[in-house]
């Protein structure tokens, strides 16, 4: 069927509806082109919001050959390794390096949702697969909104470069007392002592060196932390907690029973046999023993 403005007007009607497309965006349709789907023609449509250029983008439609069906195809591209483009590199492992499954964790040392999260993953998810199982932390601290993750970042990763365990201490204090740390005033400037001061008492029970810890702390580099969150960027993370289980990836806070079904997924795609699944603890009764039964 030949394009027609009558034909234009119908797809650009269908379009609108079904995306949501806002009023104040115009549409252009560009010609139709052979598609490698059979039947259908690929017609590239353009989206652009007049006087912004940025905000213009072009998605390409399939119209079958008798105009009456209009049709979205997605593509990704499979090709990468999802797990080689997670910047893991040099972390901390927390769990058996030899792992053949890895739990990578876009994480915010001020984020309660991550706190409830890494209460998920540590003991009960670590104790359950028994060195089946590693897990890495990722900086992403939502900045906007939570005035000290940067600066915990910073000075978990100062822990970090000396010592795994003082950096696990740390990442387990403050997502279990992040409310202590904000205190009831919600200062920045005491958030940050009370990190540092937390920052030099890890590092003294693991012995790190204490000068290059002070150091690492007063300078405050966070570049490290930068490139993390622009790789986590890359990969689509928006939120916190954001992890990846084999590359397999969810958003958001994760109950524990769905968590582990991720982690079996991953064993058995690696041939490795998970874990039972645990049995239901009992009820613990309150009747007193020889308690005489009701009627």
């Amino acid at each position: 069927m030949a394009r027609t403005p009558q034909l234009d007007r119908k797809i650009e009607i269908m379009i609108r509806a079904e995306l949501s497309v806002p009023p104040q965006y115009e549409m252009m349709i560009g010609p139709r082109e052979k598609s490698d789907v059979s039947g259908y023609d690929t017609i590239a449509v353009t989206f652009s919001l007049p006087g912004q250029p940025s905000r213009t983008q072009t998605v390409d439609f399939l119209l079958s050959k008798d105009g009456n069906t209009l049709a979205r195809l997605s593509k990704w591209d499979i090709s990468p390794d999802p797990t080689a483009q997670l910047p893991t590199e040099g972390r901390p492992v927390r769990g058996n390096p030899l792992a053949k499954v890895t739990v990578v964790n876009f994480d915010d040392l001020e984020c309660p949702y991550c706190a409830r999260m890494h209460a998920e993953f540590f003991p009960d998810t670590l104790d359950h697969y028994k060195g089946l199982v590693k897990f890495v932390y990722v900086d992403y601290p939502l900045v906007e909104i939570h005035p000290w993750a940067m600066h915990a970042a910073v000075n978990a990763n100062c822990l970090a470069d000396q010592n795994a365990t003082a950096y696990w201490n740390y990442v387990d204090y403050l997502h279990t007392h992040g409310p202590d740390v904000s205190g009831p005033d919600n200062n920045p400037a005491k958030a940050a002592a009370t990190l540092d001061k937390l920052a030099e008492q890890e590092g003294a029970k693991e012995n790190v060196d204490a000068g290059k810890l002070e150091a690492c702390v007063q300078k405050q580099d966070d570049s490290k932390v930068r490139a993390e969150m622009k790789a986590g960027d890359k990969l689509g993370v928006e939120a916190t907690p954001t992890f990846f289980v084999n590359g397999e990836r969810w958003a958001g806070e994760l109950p524990e029973s769905q968590l582990w079904i991720m982690i079996d997924r991953a064993l058995k795609a690696e041939g490795i046999a998970p874990p039972p699944p645990e049995a239901p603890v009992p009820p613990v009764s309150t009747k007193p023993t020889g308690a005489p039964s009701g009627r």
